[in-house]
């Protein structure tokens, strides 16, 4: 799910507020509960205890989350707080150990050099399994209509019709939670581009901007990723922008390439991954495939269910993949 530099497309809003960091949704404050890593249990031995779980704002990650809450509550006695966080502001919870889980990262290059090279503070638990694409998309009606708006080098022919009260007489690009990382300023600029980047403000509103467009035909350019559940309702058609060279997006500014693909990982705090709890376990053998979070986001976007009857579900449907991940007895 930015104007993040190496982090869902998803500049970053920090919120800091007497000492602590403001959750970004309105849920819980970090600090609000104990660490697992401080959690001891019978003879010595570390028990699960509480884990805090950083919930990043898309429901991809909520579905990853929530499954992983829902196996560390049933399976393994654990409590779990799950605290609704902006991406870099959930990266600052491991330095005071009140953030134990980021369980959907995309990439973050420069917030892995700070805060496991530098501050050692926090580490990598291996892949989710997932796939992350990040890039420009248009409605199927439009790729039909005009089959070369797929290429970027013909945006600006088409940029009237993209007009809209908020692009300045220039194209709409429409991005959607300020706080995913993207490059989509920059490569406006450096591409020549006659657009400008406006601001839909959640994933929800992307969504709901790009089943219109596709309903009443209008016309909409928008970022969106992978995985991603809406996919399988409308089949955005991708924009292909210049092809993605190692490095091609190391200077922020300069910046005139498609995004890469990520291989979305988990990163811990070092007190969690240290501290005995079965929950790093569960967390570090976590894997599952871009359809299995795309199944568990529908339910809980589509179906209107909780994430934790949502994650019951596909638990209960899926327990051998679940097996896998439990700690060994």
């Amino acid at each position: 799910m930015t104007v993040i530099r190496t982090g869902p497309p998803r500049a970053i809003a920090l919120m800091v507020a007497t000492g602590l960091f403001v959750s970004a949704c309105g849920g819980a404050k970090v600090g609000e509960s104990p660490s697992a890593a401080q959690q001891t249990g019978d003879a010595g031995k570390k028990a699960c205890g509480a884990v805090n779980l950083a919930i990043n704002p898309w429901v991809g990650y909520e579905a990853t989350a929530g499954v992983i809450a829902y196996v560390a509550e049933k399976k393994l006695g654990c409590t779990v707080t799950k605290k609704d966080l902006k991406e870099e502001v959930a990266w600052q919870g491991f330095a005071t150990g009140q953030v134990d889980a980021i369980v959907e990262n995309w990439s973050h290059e420069d917030l892995k050099k700070k805060y496991i090279e530098e501050q050692k503070v926090a580490v990598t638990a291996g892949s989710t399994g997932n796939k992350g694409v990040i890039g420009w998309y248009v409605p199927p009606w439009m790729a039909e209509k005009y089959p070369d708006i797929t290429d970027y080098k013909n945006l600006n022919k088409y940029a009237d019709l993209f007009k809209t009260s908020e692009s300045g007489g220039k194209g709409q690009l429409l991005d959607g939670d300020p706080s995913f990382v993207t490059n989509d300023a920059a490569l406006v600029k450096n591409l020549d581009l006659n657009y400008k980047v406006v601001y839909a403000g959640s994933e929800a509103a992307l969504i709901t901007g790009f089943r219109q467009a596709e309903k009443q035909k209008t016309p909409m350019l928008g970022y969106f990723y992978e995985p991603q559940w809406f996919l399988s309702e409308v089949k955005l058609v991708k924009v292909n922008l210049p092809e993605y060279t190692e490095g091609c997006d190391a200077d922020a500014e300069k910046v005139a390439c498609d995004y890469p693909l990520y291989d979305l990982d988990k990163i811990v705090s070092k007190k969690f991954a240290d501290s005995g709890s079965p929950a790093y376990d569960l967390i570090k053998n976590f894997s599952w495939t871009n359809d299995d979070q795309n199944l568990v986001a529908k339910y809980i976007s589509e179906d209107k269910m909780t994430a934790e009857e949502a994650s019951e579900k596909w638990v209960n449907d899926n327990p051998d993949k679940v097996k896998a991940w439990l700690p060994a007895s």
